[in-house]
């Protein structure tokens, strides 16, 4: 979608960025755009997995204060078999939440960020957001306030 630039004020156009590379089909915008897609709802995962991470740190540390509370409350015997089994305990075999989180981050995220990263470098020289910035010009009311394509400073 090539869009006059010229008689618009500025922030009127797309920013070049944004805008589709000369030659470029509507399907490849549309697959390197799913590719985006993919790697954001990955990106969303991530956070969830980060979250899953602290949530168990915070979990294990509140555990341990239970498991003192249960030995002040001359709760031994089950504040020890607690303190033995779970304090500290993996969740994976060998591993805690921060090494999942290591081997998520150097194996499958890294890897689909430089493959989402080397399809648009190949297919819309680098350009980020192509079939969203398209998308946005379809969809909002050109001229009217609040509905710019871009800020204008």
């Amino acid at each position: 979608m090539d869009t006059e630039i010229g008689a618009q004020p500025p922030h009127e156009t797309p920013s070049p960025e944004h805008r589709r590379p000369s030659g470029v089909d509507d399907a490849t915008v549309a697959a390197v755009g799913k590719m985006s897609e993919a790697l954001e709802c990955v990106e969303r995962a991530r956070g969830h997995l980060y979250s899953f991470h602290q949530l168990m740190g915070h979990s294990d540390l509140l555990l341990g204060e239970a498991v003192e509370a249960l030995a002040e409350a001359d709760h031994d015997a089950i504040a020890q078999r607690i303190d033995n089994d779970m304090i500290g305990r993996n969740i994976a075999p060998g591993r805690w939440t921060f090494q999942l989180v290591e081997e998520f981050d150097d194996g499958y995220w890294s890897t689909l960020r430089e493959h989402e990263r080397a399809v648009r470098d190949e297919l819309l020289d680098g350009r980020r957001h192509v079939f969203e910035a398209e998308m946005k010009e379809k969809r909002r009311t050109h001229g009217r306030s609040g509905h710019e394509a871009k800020p204008s400073d």
